[in-house]
């Protein structure tokens, strides 16, 4: 992300969740969880994001143990989708966030959270605030520390843009806990 960010006046980056060509075990051995962070990751780092289609159904079998390429991948026959995952209504609260928020259109302006736990990442862009629990197996809670010098209110309350869910944070440390895969998308309000 930091190469990223420092290409930003000349390169717009494509996130993707997946490709046609890399099953990662992440997704091999994750679960729905997994697929969900990676999700929310590609969706709220990225001024743009993709879906490999299958995606969206949680298609994760490998060709063969030890692979990392899919057992039905479309480079080798055409397939039928149907839009019908599972994984279909957090994409779409996830875009209909995306183009209400223009934070979440713009690369350069991520600031990195301290989260005092390995398997939460956090960030700000502007006036959101993301926190997910990379770990598909375990819920994770820990805290996550905004610092003053985002120039939020040292008190300020926040909703859940995915959820709805409202929360009074602060400037230094919050307790976070998350179940495998979630996350939190905080929008300050103040």
């Amino acid at each position: 992300m930091q190469q990223l960010v420092a290409w930003h006046e000349i390169y717009r980056p494509n996130s993707f969740v997946n490709t046609t060509d890399i099953l990662h075990e992440y997704l091999q051995l994750g679960g729905p969880p997994a697929f969900e962070a990676r999700l929310v990751l590609a969706a709220t780092l990225s001024p743009s994001y993709g879906i490999y289609s299958g995606y969206e159904s949680f298609e994760n079998v490998p060709a063969k143990p030890g692979s990392e390429e899919y057992l039905d991948s479309e480079k080798y026959e055409v397939r039928q989708r149907a839009l019908d995952g599972p994984l279909l209504p957090l994409a779409q609260r996830l875009n209909e966030v995306r183009r209400a928020e223009p934070a979440l259109q713009r690369l350069e302006n991520i600031r990195w959270l301290e989260t005092e736990n390995d398997q939460l990442v956090a960030y700000a862009k502007d006036n959101l605030i993301c926190v997910v629990n990379l770990d598909p197996f375990a819920e994770q809670e820990g805290s996550c520390v905004i610092p003053v010098s985002l120039g939020f209110p040292p008190a300020f309350d926040a909703r859940d843009v995915l959820t709805g869910t409202s929360f009074t944070w602060r400037a230094g440390r919050n307790y976070v806990k998350l179940s495998p895969g979630k996350s939190h998308l905080l929008k300050v309000l103040a």
